[in-house]
């Protein structure tokens, strides 16, 4: 047998595949958070989403009756099923629209809608509304409730909502979104330092479950 056909027999050395293994397992530690972060930031979308639906609402509400409302049976708001969040229109989290396995009950009126808990068995129904953070309204009118309508009242009033869910399976923690008619400056929680301006109509997090776990 020639020296070279023996090279090409022999196998791998317990060094060389000691290497290989290292390799994959730093790729692995990498690669993996990496990807559950992209994950959890994917499911993000659907408060996001949902907010900006319910604002939109509330804005044609109001060329209609010149007012807000916290009910959303009124103003006709329904997100679509499968929702991951927990939803927080007013300061009545009593009655809300509970969604599980099956049809939902219909409500004369909902202040609030329960994760689907129909797909994810799982989770918490109405998560608590606990990393708000300090909001202080900044635009015009009267500030909105932290959730809900001002309570001086309208003409002149602003209404906020919030959005609560778990997005990284962990149970520390629960993401949370904060959307309202006026601009406000808010103290987050944890995860969004950067931004201290809640724009009207635009989605921000006060508690940011895919980079904050403590």
């Amino acid at each position: 047998m020639t020296r070279l056909s023996a090279r090409k027999n022999r196998g791998f050395t317990l060094i060389e595949l000691m290497i290989v293994v290292a390799i994959i397992g730093i790729l692995a530690a990498i690669a993996i958070p990496n990807f559950i972060k992209f994950q959890a930031r994917s499911k993000q979308g659907e408060a996001k989403a949902n907010l900006k639906a319910w604002f939109t609402t509330q804005r044609a509400f109001l060329q209609e009756k010149d007012r807000y409302e916290e009910d959303i049976k009124i103003i006709g708001y329904a997100p679509e099923r499968g929702n991951r969040y927990a939803y927080y229109f007013g300061a009545d989290t009593g009655t809300c629209e509970m969604r599980a396995a099956g049809a939902i009950a219909e409500l004369p009126s909902a202040f609030c809608i329960s994760v689907d808990t129909g797909k994810f068995s799982g989770a918490t129904a109405l998560p608590e509304l606990t990393a708000k953070g300090t909001v202080s309204h900044v635009g015009t009118g009267k500030p909105p409730g932290n959730p809900g309508l001002s309570t001086a009242g309208c003409p002149g009033c602003n209404i906020d909502a919030y959005a609560v869910g778990n997005v990284d399976n962990d149970p520390v923690g629960n993401d949370t979104w904060y959307i309202s008619t006026g601009d406000a400056t808010v103290a987050h929680v944890c995860g969004n330092a950067s931004e201290t301006t809640a724009v009207a109509g635009s989605p921000w997090t006060s508690y940011n479950d895919v980079d904050c776990d403590i």
